[in-house]
C-alpha cells in the first residue's frame, strides 16, 4: 500500500493491508451533506434568473403553485429552498413523488391497524365503559397536508405560509395532478377518522402529529384549512403531458440549462475553487459545456460540481481518461 503522503486523497487501494485512512475523509461536497446547516445553504447560494424571480413573485400573489420544469440539475428543486430563506418561512416541506404516490400519503396517514391493536390490550375498570384509544395518537399529517395548517406565526404581522415542495410530480400516477385540483382549489381538506368521532365537546378537537415534527397540532371535527395559502412549488423533468385542467391552475416556468458563463459561476458560488485550480476547473467547465452543447451529451450541472470537487482533492478528471468519462457520462442510455 502506498504511503499516506504519496497519495493523500486515495483510500483504497488494489493491494494492500486493512487500514484507517478514511478517518481522514475530507468534509463531503455541500450538496452530500445531510444536516440542517447545509439545507440551509442550498437557498442562501442559490442564484435565481429574473424570469424564476419574476414567476415567484406571480405566484405568491396569486397563491397559486409554480409548476418548475426543465432538466436534472438545472436547480429547480433548490428555487423552494431559495424562497424559504429569503421570506423567512421556516423548512422545506418535502415531498418527493413516485409512481405509487397517492394523494392520501401528501394529505396524512392513519395506522388503523396499530389503533386496533392498542384496543384489543386496553382493558377498563369494573363499571368503567370501554373507549378506544385517542384517534390522534395514530394519524400524522403528510406533507401537502401540513402545509394547509396555519403556518408559524412571527409575532408581528401573524401567521407565515408554508414552502411545499413536490418533487418530480411527472413520475406520479396519471390520476395524482387531477387529485391535488381540489386541495389546490378550495385550500382545505377532511379526515374522516375525526370528522366521524362521536358528537361529543371531548372529540370536537384532536391533537395530531404534523409531517415535520413531534408538536402535535389540533384538527377540529377532521376539518383542516389553511389560515395562509402555502407556496408550492412542483418540479417536473418535462417527461410527461399534464391535463389541461391542472395546468390552468399553476403557472409555469421553464428553466434552461445555464450557459457556460451561469456554470462558472456556480462552481464558484457551490466550492469555492482557490487560484491554484483556477486554470483546471474553467478547462473543466468549457469541457462540460462543450459535451452538452456541440456534443448533445445529456448532462446535469451537478456532473460538473462533481468533477470540479474531484480536482479540489487531487483527482483531475482531465487527466484521467476513465474517470472523466465516468463523471461526464450521458444520462440517456442511447448516448
Amino acid at each position: 500500500m502506498p504511503d499516506q503522503d504519496s497519495a493523500p486523497k486515495q483510500f483504497f487501494f488494489k493491494e494492500g493491508a486493512p487500514h484507517k485512512l478514511v478517518d481522514s475523509l475530507p468534509d463531503a461536497p455541500p450538496w452530500r451533506q445531510f444536516n440542517e446547516a447545509a439545507r440551509k445553504e442550498r437557498g442562501e447560494k442559490f442564484k435565481p434568473t429574473d424570469e424564476a424571480v419574476e414567476m415567484v413573485n406571480a405566484a405568491l400573489l396569486l397563491r397559486r403553485p409554480l409548476l418548475v420544469t426543465g432538466k436534472p440539475g438545472t436547480g429547480k428543486s433548490t428555487l423552494a429552498y431559495a424562497v424559504a430563506h429569503q421570506l423567512q418561512l421556516g423548512k422545506v416541506l418535502l415531498w418527493s413523488i413516485t409512481t405509487r404516490s397517492t394523494l392520501q400519503q401528501g394529505l396524512y396517514s392513519y395506522d388503523a391497524i396499530g389503533r386496533l391493536q392498542d384496543a384489543s390490550l386496553f382493558k377498563p375498570k369494573p363499571g368503567e365503559p370501554a373507549e378506544p384509544p385517542d384517534a390522534g395518537r395514530y394519524i400524522r399529517l403528510g406533507p401537502l397536508g401540513t402545509a394547509m395548517l396555519r403556518g408559524e406565526s412571527d409575532g408581528e404581522s401573524g401567521f407565515r405560509p408554508r414552502v411545499l415542495l413536490i418533487d418530480e410530480i411527472d413520475k406520479s400516477d396519471i390520476d395524482l395532478p387531477n387529485d391535488l385540483l381540489n386541495i389546490f382549489e378550495e385550500g382545505e381538506f377532511d379526515i374522516p377518522e375525526l370528522a366521524r368521532l362521536p358528537d361529543d365537546r371531548k372529540y370536537d378537537t384532536v391533537e395530531v402529529l404534523p409531517h415535520d415534527g413531534d408538536t402535535k397540532v389540533s384538527i377540529k371535527r377532521g376539518k383542516v384549512r389553511c389560515d395562509k395559502f402555502p407556496f408550492v412549488i412542483m418540479t417536473s423533468n418535462d417527461e410527461r403531458e399534464f391535463p389541461a385542467p391542472f395546468l390552468r391552475r399553476c403557472l409555469r416556468l421553464d428553466v434552461k440549462p445555464p450557459t457556460e458563463e451561469e456554470l462558472l459561476a456556480i462552481v464558484r458560488q457551490r466550492l469555492s475553487p482557490t487560484d491554484e485550480h483556477e486554470k483546471q476547473f474553467k478547462s473543466l467547465t468549457k469541457e462540460f459545456w462543450k459535451l452538452r452543447e456541440e456534443n448533445k451529451r445529456n448532462l446535469a450541472t451537478d456532473q460538473l460540481l462533481n468533477a470540479v470537487y474531484l480536482l479540489q482533492q487531487g483527482l483531475d478528471p482531465l487527466m484521467r481518461d476513465r474517470l472523466r468519462e465516468a463523471i461526464l457520462r450521458s444520462l440517456s442510455e442511447n448516448q
